[in-house]
């Protein structure tokens, strides 16, 4: 493949002949195909674009943090609920998040409750995250990572709560033809015939 965008098919040795006098390297790009395809290039131009194409691929990926939750065994609802809230912000981010729960004091004697905390933590956030391994205890602290569920392929993407839907247009009303009343037929009332008067009997005339 030359830089004017033709192909030919040649030997290793002409491909590269006509490469060197056109002042270019010859680049192995395709060496599994058949026959291999080889492009003419500056080769130090080729190495610039494709150093700067894995350079802008890297930059489109996501790197997955670590974010910290802490949690204390007696928490208040509205306190457990905020910190649930953060940990879900965090996931929808694609990071993971590692909850702690620290025991102080007497507390040690009830890690029950922060074993049922973390347990409740996988009930609230199960529909976006799952936890990396069960719970584990490292000196006061009860530790546990969850990770975000891979995002299903396919899916399509929510919309918006509250989002307006476009209204129809309504079609312009036809105008209706105006229909010129019809004069009503006239009912012919039936003639009535005057009265005759009778005959007199032919004996009778004068």
């Amino acid at each position: 493949m030359f830089p004017d965008g033709t192909t030919e098919v040649m030997p290793t040795a002409a491909a590269l002949r006509k490469a060197q006098d056109l002042g270019l390297d010859l680049v192995l790009i395709a060496p599994t195909a058949v026959p291999p395809v080889a492009k003419a290039v500056d080769f130090g131009h080729y190495q610039y674009d494709l150093k700067k194409k894995q350079h802008d691929a890297r930059k489109k990926q996501h790197v997955m943090h670590l974010k910290e939750v802490k949690l204390r065994p007696k928490v208040a609802d509205h306190d457990y609920d905020f910190k649930v809230q953060h940990a879900r912000e965090f996931l929808e981010k694609r990071d993971k998040v590692k909850f702690t729960v620290t025991f102080r004091g007497r507390e040690m004697a009830h890690q029950d409750l922060g074993q049922a905390m973390l347990r409740q933590v996988i009930a609230d956030l199960a529909d976006i995250a799952a936890p990396e391994s069960i719970p584990r205890s490292e000196g006061r602290t009860l530790i546990m990572i969850m990770l975000p569920k891979p995002a299903k392929p396919g899916t399509p993407a929510a919309k918006a709560d509250g989002a307006a839907t476009p209204a129809k247009t309504a079609a312009p009303d036809k105008p209706k033809a105006s229909k010129t009343p019809k004069p009503a037929a006239a009912t012919a009332e039936p003639t009535k015939a005057a009265p005759q008067p009778a005959e007199k009997p032919a004996g009778d005339r004068a």
